[in-house]
């Protein structure tokens, strides 16, 4: 069936009283449209808590969801960023990381930023 007939036979059941079982949408749909009962016959038997329900047993439009390509959890790869300071609840504050490279210490790169800015300053730049 096309998506836009289960529209319509959706548009056709609008006024039926939810929960309902497929032989309570036969009976309200008898009231509004016969023609519709014949299409309605294709429904799987069982009770609909929605017309979106019943749209979607008619003509699916949502992917199946195949148990086989679900991918199981893996574990973490390691510590999270920050490593055990991110779940300690009193860090110390401004502390290094054992892994920072030792022709990159902080305090040069701090320096290189302060003289930058100064000549910055100089030059008017940023005012």
């Amino acid at each position: 069936m096309s998506p836009q007939r289960a529209a319509e036979l959706q548009v056709v059941l609008e006024g039926v009283a939810l929960p309902a079982k497929k032989q309570e949408l036969l009976d309200y749909a008898r009231t509004q449209d016969a023609a519709a009962v014949s299409d309605l016959q294709a429904l799987p038997d069982r009770e609909y808590s929605s017309l979106d329900e019943v749209g979607e047993a008619l003509a699916p439009v949502q992917p199946s969801r195949a148990q086989s390509l679900l991918e199981h959890p893996h574990e973490e790869s390691g510590d999270p960023p920050g490593g055990g300071s991110y779940t300690d609840l009193h860090p110390e504050p401004g502390s290094l990381r054992p892994s920072i490279p030792p022709a990159n210490p902080p305090q040069k790169t701090l320096e290189k930023q302060a003289e930058t800015q100064k000549r910055q300053q100089e030059r008017g730049v940023g005012e």
